[in-house]
């Protein structure tokens, strides 16, 4: 009678094993969902030396991602900064990462980190660009970015 009762505890957790060995086997579990880049600003540069580029990142996943650097073939460099308030002037530091919680969305902006795209080829104010956003867990994201004269970064 014994064995009776231990029956349905030990078939109920060899179900939920099954279960969940299925749910990782399939990719589910431990995977975070890859963040979604909408189309960025890229700012016409005023000299040849370097200018700005600017992206809307979400992460509908459950698990927090980071943004770890770009990349876009015909400029130098590619540096993921942010502006530091000094005072009454304003410098700007490189940073590893910019994080991008789980079901969440990010904003980078002049005032806070963007991408430092050091010497870009000429741009007009309307064409369009594509960058490579690098992350640390998730994929690599294409995305294209408009260029517009400064102060026309759209928020």
């Amino acid at each position: 009678m014994r064995r009776a009762a231990a029956l349905p505890p030990v078939a109920a957790a060899t179900a939920v094993l099954v279960l969940l060995f299925g749910w990782t086997f399939l990719g589910r579990a431990g995977r975070p969902a890859p963040v979604v880049a909408g189309e960025g600003r890229i700012l016409v540069p005023a000299s040849g030396a370097a200018t700005a580029a600017f992206f809307v990142l979400r992460n509908p996943g459950d698990l927090p991602d980071e943004l770890t650097g770009a990349s876009w073939g015909p400029a130098g460099r590619v540096v993921l900064k942010r502006h530091v308030h000094r005072g009454a002037t304003g410098s700007w530091e490189p940073v590893a990462g910019l994080a991008v919680p789980a079901r969440s969305e990010v904003r980078m902006s002049v005032e806070g980190v963007d991408l430092l795209v050091v010497r870009p080829p000429a741009l007009r104010a309307g064409e369009r660009v594509e960058f490579t956003l690098h992350f640390r867990r998730g994929p690599d994201v294409r995305v294209r970015a408009v260029a517009v004269s400064p102060g026309g970064t759209g928020g």
